[in-house]
């Protein structure tokens, strides 16, 4: 505590988030598209929250997991992007310390307790198509509020542990950081001692995080595609195929870029690379969630229809 007050007395006015200072003429453009793509975000994952909780046939182990999912993509957009956004408007606008430590306590345990749910996810996927007849005894509501609390848990825990350890670092005055977001891997570069240990325990946090929930989601993603092999109907195998390619595109995606990110020595990182890639699990993974997870599932959107039926009353055909 004694290390991070005398940070904060020597950072009064924070930190300086200098995002994509260096492209003047591209600010604009990157504002536009990514207030856009955030209305879209809260409108896609405030839909699917509201549907999964009011239609009783969603009430299932695969919307309860999306609905968590969702509020995961709601609260870690709203504690990166309007912050970007101001960044984009003003890049000399400083961030308070305070801010900067909400910032990174938040993203990262959100981020973190992601990573862990997606590989639930696909958990749940593998039972429903490999082993259908033992879904509804294998995936019960006791063992998915158990899974869904420990993704919580663990990245909460893997939060307090890395942040923490991360805000012990001396920073020396230095306050501009050469990103759009007070991030882990950002701040250990902006500290001013020796960081091995720090890159070591992120290191192994990122394997634990990063490495194995995303094998175990690709070993899941193989055995789904030998069961949808097996499906005689070509139109049933293309449309399971469709569905397995679209989830995996954005799992690789989000595990991709954070992988770049966190598994990268912060030393040998361009500098302008992690601000490019670090959009792509900020803003771009966010809105994927719900438009290939849900919204073209008929499912919802029959369940839509319904809700919206009974506020409007009007009958949909």
């Amino acid at each position: 505590m004694g290390i991070m007050r005398s940070i904060n007395e020597s950072n009064p006015a924070g930190f300086i988030l200098l995002g994509f200072s260096d492209y003047p003429q591209l600010r604009k453009v990157l504002f536009v598209v990514i207030i856009i793509l955030y209305l879209l975000t809260v409108l896609g994952n405030t839909t699917i929250i509201l549907v999964s909780r009011l239609e009783p046939k969603l009430h299932t182990p695969m919307y309860f997991f999306l609905s968590h999912l969702s509020f995961l993509d709601l609260c870690f957009t709203s504690s990166v992007i309007p912050q970007l956004l101001v960044n984009l408007w003003d890049p000399m606008k400083p961030i308070t310390y305070g801010g900067c430590v909400v910032q990174l306590y938040v993203s990262h345990a959100l981020g973190s307790t992601e990573c862990v749910l997606l590989a639930v996810m696909s958990y749940d996927r593998y039972v429903a198509v490999c082993r259908p007849l033992h879904y509804t005894v294998s995936v019960h509501p006791r063992l998915c509020m158990s899974l869904a609390s420990l993704a919580w848990l663990s990245g909460v825990t893997t939060t307090l542990v890395q942040s923490t350890l991360t805000l012990q670092l001396p920073f020396c005055g230095h306050r501009q950081v050469d990103h759009f977001i007070c991030e882990v891997p950002v701040l250990i570069k902006l500290a001013c001692v020796d960081t091995t240990f720090n890159e070591a325990e992120l290191f192994l946090a990122s394997i634990l995080f990063l490495i194995v929930p995303f094998s175990f989601i690709l070993v899941s993603y193989g055995y789904i595609t030998k069961a949808v092999q097996r499906i005689k109907s070509a139109t049933g195998r293309k449309k399971a195929f469709g569905t397995c390619s679209s989830h995996l595109m954005v799992v690789i995606i989000f595990y991709g870029t954070i992988i770049f990110m966190y598994l990268q020595p912060a030393k040998s990182r361009s500098k302008d690379q992690g601000k490019f890639v670090s959009l792509f699990y900020t803003v771009v993974t966010p809105i994927l969630n719900p438009l290939i997870y849900t919204l073209r599932n008929k499912d919802v959107k029959g369940a839509l229809k319904k809700v919206l039926g009974k506020i409007l009353g009007i009958h949909f055909t």
